[in-house]
């Protein structure tokens, strides 16, 4: 089993930064992906941003130029750097974690974190 930890959400207003963090242990994969997805009040959890084993990101075309994922020396560590954060990015966080390669569905997501809550003012 795979324990995800997160923290760093909080209530900013507009034009504010924020940095999650979210750390895996227990019995991880050898190789895997680790990513964050977000879900605002009444809509679906959608993906944000991922890094791959090797290191490359993806992101959702909201986010991209503000927000930067990142995963440490270890591996076993991703962040999310949110940079300008607009009232829309307010949601709950959540961290994942998926064997292999990079995926966009929470579908295919095999460890979930327990979310963090991240609410931008206007």
């Amino acid at each position: 089993q795979v324990q995800l930890v997160e923290s760093g959400g909080g209530l900013v207003q507009a034009g504010a930064s924020l940095r999650l963090s979210c750390a895996a242990s227990g019995h991880t994969f050898s190789n895997y992906a680790m990513g964050w997805f977000r879900q605002a009040p009444g809509k679906e959890r959608r993906f944000v941003a991922a890094a791959s084993w090797s290191g490359t990101a993806y992101y959702v075309d909201s986010v991209k130029g503000r927000f930067t994922i990142s995963r440490d020396g270890t591996k076993n560590t991703v962040y999310l750097r949110m940079n300008n954060l607009k009232p829309e990015d307010t949601a709950v966080y959540y961290c994942a974690i998926k064997a292999g390669p990079v995926a966009f569905s929470p579908s295919v997501i095999n460890y979930w974190g327990k979310g963090t809550l991240v609410t931008v003012s206007s």
